[in-house]
């Protein structure tokens, strides 16, 4: 705040920050945090730090804890000017099988239901080297890896293309281009099957993918969605 003051070309406007890495995060220590982000905003109006601004930007919120952002912004004391309560949660948008899985304010209230995943990913198995190994033809070029592996969902046949659930059968790594895939004792996967695969953390699967499909429940392609992440 004082380089920008500082600065004539600058101007100060807001203050923003991001809870998701709140240490040993609960609903608590979350609320605490953004209580003293509202806090600081609040002394920096009263400084008069804001001048010349036409409102006030206040700003948090990732995918885990938008609930508890939700509440501290209610709370905002009357400021000198229009206060911005700017949420910034993308996963609500591109919630995946994985880690905003697990971690969404949903299953904190399950009564008003959940979000549904936006990604699957499919690939082709393109070798069945024995009875317990396949390789597919997506690798870390085409999914998120950083958090979870992706996840093996259904089965569509190479041969009728019937779709089953893909039971018995697990991603266990991923190559550049390729990934492997563990096979249970009669999962009857074969070579020109697909693998339609579940993805973990929407951040890194929309930066290895600059356009990507919209489709239909029934997989009909209906448009495409350009990225620029």
């Amino acid at each position: 705040a004082d380089a920008v003051a500082a600065a004539g070309s600058l101007r100060l406007v807001g203050v923003a920050g991001y809870e998701g890495e709140v240490p040993d995060a609960d609903p608590e220590r979350v609320r605490a945090w953004l209580r003293r982000l509202v806090a600081l905003a609040a002394a920096f109006d009263a400084a008069g730090r804001f001048a010349g601004a036409e409102e006030i930007v206040i700003s948090a919120g990732g995918s885990a804890w938008f609930d508890a952002v939700a509440d501290v912004f209610a709370e905002i004391p009357e400021l000198s000017l229009p206060a911005l309560k700017l949420l910034r949660s993308g996963a609500y948008v591109s919630h995946d099988d994985g880690h905003y899985k697990h971690l969404t304010p949903f299953n904190r209230v399950p009564e008003e239901g959940t979000l549904e995943p936006a990604f699957r990913l499919w690939a082709q198995v393109v070798s069945r080297p024995t009875e317990a190994q396949a390789f597919l033809n997506a690798g870390k070029r085409d999914a998120a890896y950083d958090l979870d592996l992706p996840e093996a969902q259904v089965i569509r046949s190479g041969r009728d293309g019937s779709v089953r659930h893909a039971a018995g059968v697990a991603v266990t790594g991923l190559s550049d281009q390729h990934t492997w895939v563990r096979t249970d004792e009669g999962t009857g996967l074969e070579v020109g099957d697909w693998v339609g695969m579940g993805l973990s953390h929407p951040c890194t699967s929309f930066d290895k993918w600059q356009l990507i499909p919209l489709v239909e429940a029934d997989g009909t392609v209906t448009d495409y969605i350009r990225t620029f992440f």
